[in-house]
């Protein structure tokens, strides 16, 4: 089967032939039919984080769905045909095994989720990812519910799906984003406001503020925001320090705290309420020949959605 690998830090990706995946003791095979880039994806082949990898040469890619093609001895929570997902993890395809650039891999089981027919396989890749993140950032670390007014600081591919996650909840939401090409797309989702400073909304009474920018100074601008005995939940990380005031965080008694990757009963949470049809990625289609030019897309930036490769 046909795949893409890398061999190496600062190396074009290679176009080679692999045997196809064989299902061993607790493991499925997935026929491929959606895999999304990512930024890690990049980081991985730049060197920045290729010491997390099991091995050299690798096939990359960590958001992946498709059909489970094969099943190995012992599993019996998938049937063949059956719709799948494969949550990023540092010991899943992608980073300990080979990933999603091709036609199929195997994976074990119990790494995986089901995806409900009503979530197209161009979305449920990026939400093994992308969404499960900002899931995580919302409503595991951020617990947002019904009524709540929430900041949301950064409007790109983790943010839009906290804005959206946020609103599907019943939570009130304003965004902070200094790109102002994205604040119609923005008010197209029904938020209560837009600025380039989420400072502007402080008299809203905010319960929470999420910055998926993470700039340091847009941390900064959460502390002076949030509301006393407000949350702020950082999961940015644009720059690795911030210069915060203490006073206000003890004066307002606020909650800071971090937020990851998120885990996997968080994609099959993120993946319910996708199947509403109100929650989505921005995705930018593209066939398996062009995975290497739009990684090199994603690593000069500039790219308004998520290239998602769909398999024929």
């Amino acid at each position: 089967m046909k795949a893409w690998q890398f061999n190496g830090i600062n190396e074009p990706l290679e176009r080679v032939e692999i045997p196809y995946p064989k299902a061993g003791k607790g493991e499925i095979v997935v026929d491929i039919k959606a895999a999304g880039l990512c930024h890690s994806d990049v980081s991985f082949m730049d060197g920045t984080i290729t010491s997390l990898l099991k091995e050299i040469p690798i096939i990359l890619e960590h958001e992946i769905a498709g059909v489970v093609a094969e099943i190995g001895e012992g599993v019996s929570d998938f049937q063949l045909g059956q719709r799948v997902g494969i949550p990023a993890t540092t010991d899943g395809p992608g980073t300990y095994r080979n990933g999603g650039f091709a036609d199929a891999v195997v994976v074990l089981a119990n790494q995986c989720v089901h995806v409900p027919d009503e979530v197209p396989f161009e979305q449920a890749a990026p939400a093994m990812d992308a969404a499960r993140t900002a899931y995580r950032a919302v409503v595991t670390t951020g617990l947002v519910q019904k009524g709540m007014n929430v900041g949301i600081i950064g409007y790109g591919g983790l943010g839009s799906l906290g804005v959206q996650i946020a609103k599907e909840l019943g939570a009130e939401v304003y965004v902070a984003e200094v790109n102002t090409k994205t604040w119609d797309e923005a008010k197209a989702t029904g938020i209560k406001g837009i600025s380039a400073d989420i400072r502007d909304f402080e008299q809203v009474g905010l319960d929470v503020i999420i910055d998926f920018a993470g700039f340091g100074t847009t941390t900064a601008s959460a502390i002076d925001a949030i509301k006393p005995r407000g949350r702020v939940v950082q999961i940015g990380l644009a720059k690795e320090m911030a210069t915060i005031s203490a006073q206000k965080v003890t004066m307002k008694e606020i909650t800071y705290v971090g937020a990851s990757n998120g885990e996997k009963h968080e994609a099959e949470e993120v993946l319910k309420l996708m199947a509403s049809g109100n929650i989505k990625s921005n995705i930018i289609k593209i066939s398996f020949d062009k995975i290497p030019d739009s990684l090199d897309q994603l690593k000069k930036g500039g790219v308004n959605g998520r290239f998602v490769a769909i398999y024929e």
